[in-house]
């Protein structure tokens, strides 16, 4: 066999850009993978979507088993596929889109029941399923109908209606006056409630792209929580400590009042007194430093004073050479 550097290096590199496609087209579909992909694919019918998009959870009990694959439109139904792993799923099955957070995240919550399994091939009928009523879009359509209205029209048909009961009794043509005044009020915002509802849709869609901030934000809100729930007593202790010692010293300033109060007036007295003698102070302790350093040179050979006393004797009694010539200073070795 031939060794690979002696192979032609163009087959060589094209056997390898193909191992390395075919290695890359399996990691993008591992999830469809019989062994190691995403489970066994299931199909249920809804009346409508709600909201729903594929990537989204499949839970089973609040437990994520699984993914939404792909929605579908089949017929007047939407046809949902989805896939689990790990989990058994009954012939009664029933399923349901339910709201995941409060900014309109869905996800499919599965409730399995029946005697036996239910055939992947059958899709779980419509009467077993159910969507949520999700507010955010029904406010979303209620603002794009509302303007669609033509406003200038209903309230010219308000006023004609209010023209032709002028004969009727005075509570009725009052209440359609009032209903002409309402339709001119709303015609003349017309501009201002589009803009609204449009705010109001900007709104509701940049609080959907930062539902991911508020998830966590709300996981380490219960993070804070569940410690200072965990801290409770520590912390009950501690405050508890806190007012046994403010009890403690109260109790302790008002026993030794009358001892505290003579010390600290004897403490201003000396501090007074300190205060007027601070250049004495000063100038002591100037001279304080030269003295001490003379005495711990004639003390510090031993346990006697070092010291020399010149003049005591005449220095006609002294041998000659000896003593210093000029002067009293003592002789140097």
């Amino acid at each position: 066999m031939k060794r690979l550097s002696e192979r032609n290096p163009i087959v060589v590199a094209i056997v390898g850009l193909l191992l390395l496609a075919a290695i890359a087209l399996l990691a993008f579909n591992a999830a469809s993978l019989p062994i190691i992909g995403g489970g066994t694919g299931y199909t249920a019918y809804f009346a409508e979507d709600a909201g729903l998009a594929a990537g989204n959870e499949v839970r089973v009990a609040g437990v994520t088993v699984g993914h939404v694959t792909g929605i579908a439109l089949d017929g007047n139904q939407v046809a949902v596929s989805f896939k689990v792993k790990g989990t058994w799923v009954g012939d009664d099955t029933t399923a349901a889109i339910k709201i995941k957070t409060l900014l309109g995240d869905k996800f499919l919550a599965l409730d399995p029941q029946g005697a036996g399994p239910q055939d992947p091939g059958q899709p779980i009928p419509l009467s077993r399923t159910t969507s949520p009523y999700d507010v955010t879009q029904a406010f979303t359509g209620f603002g794009q109908q509302v303007s669609q209205i033509d406003t200038v029209q209903l309230g010219r048909s308000l006023q004609t209606l209010a023209a032709a009961f002028a004969g009727t009794p005075p509570y009725v043509r009052s209440a359609l006056r009032g209903l002409a005044s309402l339709s001119r009020t709303v015609a003349s915002r017309d501009a201002q409630l589009a803009g609204l509802l449009r705010g109001a849709k900007n709104v509701t869609g940049a609080l959907a792209g930062q539902n991911a901030n508020f998830a966590r934000l709300l996981s380490d809100g219960n993070l804070l929580l569940a410690e200072l729930r965990q801290r409770q007593a520590a912390i009950h202790a501690l405050l508890t400590g806190t007012q046994a010692l403010a009890v403690q010293l109260s109790g302790l300033v008002n026993d030794n009042q009358a001892t505290l109060g003579p010390a600290l007036q004897a403490l201003d007295r000396v501090t007074t007194v300190l205060q007027h003698n601070q250049a004495n102070l000063k100038k002591a302790l100037a001279l304080a430093g030269p003295y001490y350093r003379l005495l711990g040179n004639a003390t510090g050979n031993g346990r006697w004073f070092d010291a020399y006393l010149c003049g005591i004797i005449p220095k006609s009694y002294l041998p000659p050479g000896t003593g210093p010539s000029t002067g009293c200073k003592p002789p140097k070795p």
